[in-house]
């Protein structure tokens, strides 16, 4: 096989850590992404993963991580090659948005991910009252902590899969030009 197509079909996959509270809908989402039908899914104790074909070549590896305050302390440990964050936000929930920017914020600081694309999935978009990708984006100051990576915030609905094509083609362009990026700069760090 050679070094060089080793090197090649390792460049094709990539990382992609999904986090969000417990009860965003991440399970459902994968789920979706993956049978495109809706299952009904348990909240997860420990982690979810799959891998999805998104394009010619190219997999993206899944890791859904539960959301359960016990295990968000877990989440750093996640961190550590990840290509892309899709975090997944119940828009609908008003009552948990404080505390689910909070995490995000918390993430966000995480030198593992520094410049790491991140996509928000404003999830619920079929609940009436869901707050909007636009408002999501101002409610999670998107333009400030993410100043520093390419990120984007797209509406969705795990249970009848509107947006989530978009979603993991946009995570995909970002995880493909992020991992391109870091291969360029070990390329210069040797």
């Amino acid at each position: 096989m050679g070094l060089q197509n080793a090197k090649a079909s390792a460049g094709k996959r990539t990382n992609i850590v999904m986090l969000g509270l417990d009860s965003a809908g991440k399970s459902t989402l994968l789920y979706k992404f993956r049978y495109k039908d809706a299952f009904l899914t348990m909240p997860t104790i420990g982690f979810n993963v799959d891998m999805i074909e998104a394009g010619k070549d190219f997999t993206l590896t899944i890791w859904d991580v539960g959301g359960q305050k016990k295990m968000r302390e877990l989440w750093s440990n996640f961190l550590g090659d990840t290509d892309g964050l899709l975090y997944v936000v119940d828009s609908s929930d008003k009552q948990r948005l404080d505390e689910s920017r909070r995490e995000f914020e918390l993430i966000l600081k995480n030198d593992s991910i520094k410049n790491v694309p991140v996509v928000v999935l404003a999830n619920k978009q079929d609940v009436p009252g869901a707050l909007n990708a636009e408002e999501i984006t101002r409610k999670f100051k998107m333009k400030k902590f993410c100043s520093d990576r390419n990120w984007y915030v797209q509406p969705c609905c795990a249970i009848s899969g509107e947006g989530l094509a978009e979603a993991l083609q946009r995570v995909g362009t970002f995880a493909r030009q992020y991992s391109k990026s870091k291969e360029t700069f070990t390329t210069l760090k040797e």
